[in-house]
């Protein structure tokens, strides 16, 4: 079967290419850094190197593709309207979806992508579910994971300099996470399938409060009293935007979906349709990477 993917050699992207060369997939993957054809040749693959913000790029390499797997890039250099930017890219990869002919589509979407409003930069990634389910003709199944387990790295720095973690949510908040791995493994299971008209498939790791969730953490790099501090909104975004992490208008996103996450809206679609089964990485396992990544 001929597959194209985006997502480079992400978190998602490498890991599930790997799943479908060792099936005997001709594999093409998307990449905008020319340096990285080299590393997805040795994978056993096809580089096709070009942005996904060009059309005509996107069609050429559509064009003969079995399937596609289509994710947004995360682009913190955006100073606009970023739900405009994540529903750009989404209408470009309709344009040539419809273009070269290609049935079916594997998307990377989101825990929350249900709601229209309230969800912070996850509003464009419902944009881009409604855009591909207005393609005739055309099978799409909407991957929504839960939320990463990986963004627990963003809160090394906070922790190395003042020993706590913290957001605009409570401690009591509940989060549904995932780790990338498990969603490259559903995606490339979906990939190699066919299935029906438009629809969408939640993936989760592991349900836990924060509470529990910082005790597990801390326990992990030996700080078993790591407190959580609940920022309000103003302190959440000066934190963001005076560290460089972000611009103001994607701040501004983050903050609202801490809000999401402290009100419990994230999950109301996902509770009501969850996963047969969770995946294999718990927060558990996770603990040990992120230790790995905050000693070193």
């Amino acid at each position: 079967m001929k597959i194209t993917l985006t997502g480079s050699l992400g978190n998602i992207s490498k890991p599930m290419a790997e799943i479908l060369i060792k099936a005997g997939h001709d594999l093409t993957i998307i990449s905008s850094e020319p340096d990285m054809k080299a590393k997805i040749e040795a994978l056993g693959a096809r580089g096709a190197i070009g942005s996904v913000a060009d059309i005509t790029f996107l069609t050429n390499t559509f064009k003969d593709a079995d399937a596609v797997y289509t994710m947004v890039p995360y682009n913190f250099k955006v100073t606009t309207s970023y739900r405009q930017y994540v529903a750009g890219i989404g209408n470009n990869y309709a344009t040539a979806i419809k273009a070269t002919g290609v049935n079916r589509v594997v998307n990377l979407s989101s825990i929350g992508a249900h709601l229209e409003n309230g969800t912070g930069p996850i509003t464009g990634l419902h944009d881009v579910e409604q855009i591909l389910n207005r393609l005739d003709n055309v099978a799409v199944k909407h991957l929504r994971p839960a939320i990463f387990y990986i963004n627990f790295y963003f809160d090394i720095p906070l922790i190395k300099r003042q020993n706590i973690m913290g957001n605009n949510y409570s401690k009591d908040a509940r989060l549904v996470m995932t780790h990338p791995r498990d969603v490259a493994a559903v995606a490339a299971s979906e990939l190699q399938q066919s299935f029906p008209g438009k629809s969408y498939r939640y993936i989760a790791s592991d349900e836990q409060r924060i509470s529990d969730i910082v005790k597990i953490l801390g326990r992990a790099i030996e700080k078993p009293k790591l407190p959580w501090v609940q920022y309000t909104d103003e302190q959440t975004f000066a934190g963001m935007t005076m560290s460089g992490i972000m611009p103001p208008t994607i701040a501004n996103l983050y903050v609202e979906l801490g809000t999401a996450i402290d009100r419990g809206i994230l999950w109301e679609d996902y509770d009501r349709n969850k996963p047969e089964s969770l995946g294999n990485t718990k927060l558990v396992d996770f603990a040990k990477e992120f230790a790995a990544v905050y000693n070193n």
